[in-house]
């Protein structure tokens, strides 16, 4: 009958469990299980075996990214995003937490975030989050890295200690100078200033100025100055024939 008591209330009893969340993008740095395990282990979930996946998304300075993320395992709390530009130990270390009514009651938040902080207090929630949630973050201008680390922490307030999951993406980030093409000079004759130089749509000129057919046209050439000229020494040669049969007459 003591037996029966025990199971009873041990049934009764409320279950820890873990909450768990999956980071869909960009992507993780370990392969995840369903679950979106390995997660407990800080920096970035480094427990277990898993493989690494070896993916390094690419960004640009000072742009606003968006992370995906799905809750698994619900547990109310909120999210803190850093970044590590040159190795994971600059990752800050988790905020300090005081208890409550369980070992993980209350964590402060950095408001305004401060570098390598660039969110938090993200995303709170006391139910569960429903599907792919979203957080933006706009990373730093003039900051460049070409293996960076993204860290993703979750901070659970009604679990047990420890009071954190993690999960750290490989990023890149370039400041990128988007090329306009060549400069057109506009005192080329027959040349749009606002056309850009490429030769599918340049008139190339001959050397009387007029247009040559060019890769778009029909391949004819209208005559220029030099037509003319012929012509002119045509009728000059002519008139000279004339004259010197009407001096033979005479």
């Amino acid at each position: 009958m003591v037996l029966l008591a025990c199971v009873a209330l041990a049934a009764l009893a409320p279950r820890e469990v873990g909450a768990h969340f999956f980071l869909e993008d960009p992507p993780s740095w370990r392969d995840q299980n369903a679950l979106g395990d390995p997660q407990k282990t800080g920096p970035c979930g480094n427990e277990g075996s898993a493989a690494e996946t070896g993916a390094v998304t690419a960004y640009r300075t000072g742009e606003t990214i968006t992370i995906t993320l799905r809750e698994t395992i619900f547990h109310p709390g909120h999210f803190r995003i850093a970044l590590a530009v040159d190795d994971r130990s600059e990752l800050p270390p988790p905020p300090p937490v005081t208890p409550g009514s369980t070992d993980c009651g209350s964590v402060p938040i950095m408001d305004p975030p401060v570098f390598p902080v660039l969110a938090d207090g993200v995303l709170p929630h006391t139910s569960p989050l429903s599907g792919e949630q979203t957080i933006e973050v706009t990373l730093p201008p003039g900051v460049t890295c070409d293996h960076c680390t993204l860290q993703i922490t979750q901070w659970m307030s009604n679990h047990g200690a420890p009071c954190f999951y993690y999960h750290c993406a490989d990023i890149s980030i370039t400041d990128v100078v988007v090329d306009a093409g060549p400069e057109v000079d506009a005192s080329i004759p027959g040349v749009d200033a606002s056309t850009p130089m490429d030769a599918g749509n340049v008139a190339r000129t001959d050397a009387g100025g007029s247009p040559a057919a060019t890769s778009s046209s029909c391949g004819c050439a209208t005559p220029g100055r030099g037509a003319g000229a012929r012509g002119l020494v045509g009728v000059v040669l002519v008139a000279l024939v004339i004259a010197f049969r009407r001096g033979r007459r005479v």
